[in-house]
């Protein structure tokens, strides 16, 4: 099928359930946020769920009955091990939950079916992320640049990886998580390839998964990785002319919001760097087309 003119996955066969393949990433430093969010899913009624535990760099054990460890020798990442886990599950769906993110409600993988179903140019759902204890969520985690009430539901043009639901035949065509990163923006990658097929990715502001709020400065490289990954990103994703400009406004960004703090700035900047001399493959630029469609949808590809 060409390229923007997908749809998004095929019906179901009457009298059969929707089969959803859930792929786990961990590295087995949480056992027991890993054992919830695995219940959190077994839990769902009206689907059948196969599910992997991706341990990475880790063997996986002590797994709920019915979860299937995938043990890999090294951590190589997590787009790379969420796509490992991909390979290894089946379904007509596919549900990426983090071990620390969990489902309250036994119908959120039911829901996130029908609404791809009844509205087949989604492609991509992110729920709202809510953190169990209460404490407010960061405004970050909506994913729109006019936030407004986070149980809002609207188009969207990067996803958060705690949880995201995809038909399987959008995600193939995706080409994967983009497994150079390693982390940081393999979520707007995703989110741009399911726009390049004539789809939306859309966040589902009205339905919830628990995840807790975390700093993503907690890991180390995090300066390093979020300049390297933002030009790799352009350089695998934009037409060259619209790679320089989002670049160079998120280089301006970064500036302004950092120039108080300049080791923090030194460490982007080496990553910056990283990115331009390194080239991470896999390029596919977006086509006009798209990005005409998210132009109008409210987000060209420059910031």
């Amino acid at each position: 099928m060409p390229r923007n003119q997908a749809s998004a996955g095929a019906a179901q066969p009457a009298g059969r359930l929707p089969r959803i393949g859930v792929v786990v990433l961990t590295q087995g430093t949480r056992p027991d946020d890993l054992r919830r969010g695995i219940l959190s899913v077994q839990r769902q009624r009206d689907v059948e769920v196969d599910i992997v535990v991706v341990g990475n760099g880790w063997t996986p054990t002590d797994l709920p009955a019915g979860a299937r460890p995938l043990a890999l020798p090294s951590n190589v990442g997590i787009p790379a091990g969420r796509n490992a886990g991909a390979r290894a599950v089946s379904g007509d769906f596919i549900f990426f939950l983090d071990d620390d993110a969990s489902l309250p409600d036994d119908d959120f993988l039911l829901a996130c079916v029908r609404l791809v179903t009844e509205r087949p140019e989604i492609g991509l759902v992110q729920p709202r992320l809510d953190d169990p204890t209460g404490i407010p969520a960061p405004l970050r985690w909506i994913p729109r640049s006019r936030k407004g009430d986070a149980h809002d539901p609207s188009v969207m043009f990067s996803c958060l990886e705690a949880a995201v639901f995809l038909p399987r035949a959008v995600f193939d065509r995706t080409g994967g998580w983009a497994a150079p990163f390693f982390y940081a923006h393999e979520g707007i990658e995703l989110a741009w390839r399911v726009w390049d097929q004539g789809l939306i990715a859309w966040y589902a502001g009205d339905l919830e998964a628990n995840h807790p709020v975390v700093q993503p400065t907690r890991h180390t490289e995090y300066f390093r990785l979020n300049a390297r990954n933002r030009v790799w990103l352009a350089k695998r994703n934009l037409p060259v002319p619209l790679a320089l400009v989002y670049v160079g406004v998120w280089t301006g960004i970064q500036i302004l919001r950092w120039w108080r703090k300049p080791g923090d700035l030194r460490a982007w900047f080496r990553g910056w760097a990283e990115g331009w001399r390194q080239n991470p493959g896999g390029r596919r630029a977006l086509s006009w087309r798209t990005v005409l469609r998210m132009t109008r949808a409210g987000r060209p590809p420059v910031i």
